[in-house]
């Protein structure tokens, strides 16, 4: 019945936490003791929840329950599959306040905010370079080590980013864009080993 008139009487003695049952703060204040009384007897990762130690257990199993409707992508994750199908919808429902940007996810909008903060959290631990998201230091690294991941089909060629790639597998056509609209692109794969 709580539910239904928002009614919220048990309380947290350490934060503002407020639940409608006694299950669920029982549940947060294990956030507040450290406890994890749900153990993965295969990889030893623990938890608070026994819900978050089942949809752990997927990645071990392999299970993906969580299927599109539209195509043929599926997750071990509900919330995977809820973001994955705005890429169909095209919704953004998380927006920026400060411009027009809108983003899929939370981390999207997280991470476009750094361009308006100017805040760079992803530090290169080689050398000074900091960057605002971890995909791009994660491309900046490989100036360090060397890693060429991204391989040309069709000749010897590799290089530590795609759009080079892409730039190379055109000067063995007549462009990309040309193969697409003659419908040759299945004999042109773009290939990442990472």
């Amino acid at each position: 019945m709580l539910k239904h008139t928002g009614e919220k009487p048990f309380k947290c003695n350490i934060c503002d936490y407020c639940s409608t049952t006694t299950s669920y703060l029982k549940r947060h204040m294990l956030k507040h003791s450290g406890e994890k009384p749900f153990k993965c007897h295969t990889c030893g990762y623990c938890t608070t929840t026994k819900s978050d130690l089942g949809r752990h257990m997927r990645k071990h199993t392999g299970e993906k329950p969580f299927k599109c409707n539209i195509c043929d992508y599926c997750s071990n994750q509900s919330e995977h599959l809820k973001i994955h199908i705005r890429k169909h919808t095209g919704e953004k429902p998380f927006k920026c306040d400060m411009c027009d940007y809108c983003g899929k996810t939370k981390t999207d909008l997280k991470t476009h905010m750094h361009k308006h903060t100017g805040k760079k959290p992803f530090k290169c631990s080689i050398c000074d370079r900091s960057t605002t998201t971890k995909s791009d230091l994660k491309r900046h690294m490989r100036k360090h080590t060397g890693e060429k991941p991204f391989k040309c089909s069709i000749c010897d060629y590799c290089c530590s980013q795609m759009g080079n790639l892409k730039a190379h597998i055109s000067r063995h056509t007549d462009g990309f864009k040309t193969l697409h609209e003659s419908g040759l692109t299945n004999y042109l794969v773009l290939s990442n080993k990472s």
